[in-house]
């Protein structure tokens, strides 16, 4: 024990905890602390708490810590975070009288969770900006391949045919819903704690709103209790980081083998192709498995968030102050790289359409509708018809027939086998029944993947993006406003 230092910190907690999070604080906390601190040096003057010399010094003294940037801000042993540091400046530059009164009616508690909540704010705005741009991008692809045929696969194997804007349409259904989760997280985190102090509220008679406006929170959080102990707001980022990775690394799964030679169904540009060292014929689509990968860290990142959250106390704690940083800021920007660098991908594929249309008759993925021809046609029972349609695909198999090969008189054998009965149908309704533009062309259901069908839901999903976009530039408006606002109240309380 004699080795023991006598005061804090020990050198190891000084290494491992205080100068990384202090590291970490100057890169997210730095301007919302800054912020912050003016919004409530200007709440306590209006509120009657402080004189207006105790504002305006204040005030100006933040200015000050402005203009000399985090180089005056560096690490010093003893000073236990960016909070002291920062107030430890103030005081030096208009005495502890004025100076020692910026902590009144707050705590690092209300603070610090208000900070975070500032510091994810501009992330998730911009996850939500990246999200736009691809959904963008991937509408305009959608539309250019409305009449492009492909194979539409269940269980991995071909099963019907589709087209690439039908496929297209699916994600971008999905994307929506993701953007809506995205929206969420941040209406969650968009509310102030502010006023909270500690726990239990002040005994000052503050105005919580004003410190809410000032800093730009659509709300308060009504319970104090809740404002430092809630962790929801994160969870709630983890959340749509989760649902985004899980969709975008089954778009990245099928992408991958899309890009097989056995596939031939895409082309991903030559920007984006790493060449083999030994193989000179090689192409390989390394961008796709570096989406993968990064998409795997920031599934790793939020499952991260909900671990760290999960059985801590109901109240303050570090697990979901500094620890939480490299994860929740970390899932973020990962979303970030993951979406930048898929919308860049998209917009550069080349689609090999013609091969795409073979490969839609292929493995006789038309058959269904000559089934559901012969229910209209022959006034068979579907299960009948099922059957003499599969008989006739066995039978094809069997004796090496492509798919367009199929005839009516293939169709008679099998029914004779399969029910006892010759079936009648023309040759022309059969061979329309098998043809995959016709099969594409007769399911305009809504939803359907004919391209007027696909087209109507293509219609409905820009204009949502059109209304997530123009929330988007109201929420960014709205930041805008409050910051002037911050600013136009702490030069007149200067002034």
């Amino acid at each position: 024990m004699s080795d023991m230092p006598k005061s804090f910190p020990h050198p190891l907690y000084e290494k491992y905890v205080l100068k990384p999070f202090y590291d970490d604080a100057k890169t997210y906390y730095y301007e919302p602390m800054l912020a912050a601190n003016k919004a409530h040096t200007v709440m306590l003057y209006e509120s009657g708490i402080i004189t207006q010399e105790n504002a305006s010094a204040l005030l100006s003294a933040l200015k000050q810590v402005e203009a000399d940037g985090l180089d005056k801000l560096s690490y010093q042993s003893g000073v236990e975070d960016l909070f002291f540091a920062i107030e430890r400046r103030l005081i030096e530059l208009v005495g502890p009288a004025y100076g020692g009164n910026l902590q009144l009616a707050r705590s690092r508690n209300d603070l610090g969770y208000a900070l975070t909540r500032l510091a994810l704010r501009p992330l998730i705005l911009e996850s939500q900006q990246y999200l736009l741009a691809f959904r963008r991008t991937l509408l305009a692809f959608a539309r250019e391949h409305l009449e492009t045929l492909m194979p539409g696969y269940t269980h991995t194997q071909p099963a019907q045919p589709s087209t690439m804007a039908h496929y297209i349409a699916g994600v971008l259904s999905f994307l929506q819903r993701d953007a809506a989760r995205f929206q969420f997280a941040y209406d969650t985190n968009n509310q102030s704690p502010l006023g909270a102090a500690a726990l239990t509220g002040t005994g000052f008679p503050i105005n919580r709103q004003t410190s809410a406006d000032l800093l730009g929170f659509d709300a308060i959080m009504a319970s104090s209790y809740d404002s430092i102990g809630s962790s929801d707001n994160l969870t709630d980022v983890g959340n749509a980081l989760t649902s985004l990775g899980v969709n975008m690394s089954r778009v990245v799964h099928d992408m991958l083998f899309w890009a097989t030679q056995e596939s031939g169904a895409v082309r991903i540009h030559d920007s984006f192709i790493q060449i083999s060292s030994i193989m000179p014929q090689k192409r390989n689509p390394v961008v796709l498995e570096h989406l993968r990968a990064r998409i795997s860290r920031m599934m790793a990142q939020a499952q991260g968030i909900a671990l760290q959250c999960h059985s801590i106390p109901f109240g303050d704690t570090q697990d979901i102050e500094d620890e939480i940083f490299p994860l929740i800021f970390g899932g973020l920007h990962t979303s970030h790289d993951v979406l930048d660098l898929y919308e860049a991908v998209v917009s550069s594929l080349h689609v090999n359409v013609e091969h795409l249309r073979e490969r839609a008759m292929a493995g006789f993925t038309t058959v269904t509708e000559l089934a559901d021809t012969l229910v209209r046609e022959a006034n068979l029972p579907f299960r009948q018809a099922h059957s003499i349609v599969s008989g006739m695909v066995t039978y094809a198999l069997e004796n090496k027939i492509d798919p367009a090969d199929l005839n009516v008189d293939i169709l008679k054998q099998v029914a004779q086998d399969k029910i006892g009965q010759s079936v009648e149908l023309s040759e022309a309704v059969l061979q329309q029944a098998i043809d995959p533009v016709a099969f594409v062309a007769k399911r305009v259901v809504y939803g359907g993947v004919a391209p007027s069908a696909t087209a109507e839901v293509l219609d409905e999903i820009e204009a949502q993006l059109q209304r997530d976009e123009a929330q988007m530039s109201s929420m960014l408006d709205k930041l805008s406003q409050s910051d002037a606002q911050l600013k136009t109240k702490v030069d007149e309380i200067i002034s």
